[in-house]
This record gives structure tokens, C-alpha cells and sequence, in this order.
């Protein structure tokens, strides 16, 4: 595996991710556009609406990979949670195990925010990323006809 550094994102280092979240959202099958892309991503970090972990490949300096997640709230249980929202890694960099780095990297931030879960959807037909949610310790909670629901208690 190349040396892979990962670090939380403001937004002065936003331009980073734009691409790799561009690529993301082509992934799911959404037009490309570069202009929207950076406007949403520094929206999010400008307002402290989401938390961007992005993976480095140190070597070259180039962001393979990120991770963005949004807060979530629990009036009954008094707490704020997170969900994780966007994973996505560069194809040429996938399967040298930067997707459980920055899901791990997200666990352990959440834990330090006091949040008790963190959650996560995945298409149906995205093998891959289930097997690498529950090979973590996700738990499938339920589906409906696009998105399959998972969710991982925290100990803090």
C-alpha cells in the first residue's frame, strides 16, 4: 500500500476533495460539474455543516479518497450522532484498504464528539462497500429499493 496519510479538511483546503466528491457523484450516477461541486463542498464546510476526512497518497500528494460526514440528532437520547454520508476512493488506489482507513478514522472522531452511532446507506448493487461496512462491524438495518441502511454502535 502507498503512504497514505489522512486529515480532516477545512474549508482553505477545500479545492482537494471537489474532484474526488465530482467523481463521487458520478459514481452514483450524477452529472459531472466541477463549479457545483466546489460551491457545495465549501457551503458544508463554511456553515460547519459536515466534517471531510480526506486520504493523501504522501508519495505524490494526491487525494485519493474521502469521507463527509453530517450530524445527526437525538432529542431522546440527548446526543449527536453522525452519518456518513459520502466514501468514496480513487479507482486506481481501491482494494489497499484506504476506505476502512477513513471509515476508521471517522469512527474514532465521532467517539470523541460523544456520539453513541454512526450510520451509513450504500446502493444495493454496491457489493464492495457492504462487505467492507460489515466486515467493520456495520449492522444492516433495513432497505428500501435503492439504498440498503447501516448503523454501528459506538463505545466512547
Amino acid at each position: 500500500m502507498n503512504n497514505i496519510k489522512i486529515k480532516q479538511i477545512g474549508l482553505t483546503e477545500s479545492h482537494l476533495v471537489v474532484g474526488l466528491f465530482n467523481q463521487y457523484r458520478i459514481f452514483y450516477n450524477q452529472f459531472s460539474d466541477i463549479g457545483m461541486a466546489k460551491a457545495f463542498i465549501d457551503e458544508r464546510l463554511q456553515h460547519n455543516e459536515s466534517i471531510i476526512f480526506l486520504a493523501i497518497d504522501e508519495d505524490t500528494e494526491k487525494p485519493v479518497g474521502f469521507t463527509q460526514l453530517y450530524p445527526k440528532f437525538s432529542s431522546a437520547k440527548l446526543s449527536k450522532n453522525w452519518i456518513l454520508n459520502d466514501l468514496y476512493v480513487d479507482e486506481v488506489y481501491r482494494k489497499q484498504g484506504i476506505g476502512e482507513k477513513l471509515i476508521k478514522t471517522a469512527m474514532e472522531f465521532s467517539k470523541t464528539t460523544g456520539a453513541t452511532f454512526i450510520q451509513l446507506e450504500t446502493a444495493v448493487d454496491n457489493y464492495t462497500a457492504q462487505q467492507l461496512y460489515e466486515n467493520i462491524g456495520f449492522e444492516k438495518q433495513g432497505n428500501d429499493e435503492e439504498f440498503f441502511l447501516y448503523k454501528m454502535a459506538l463505545n466512547s
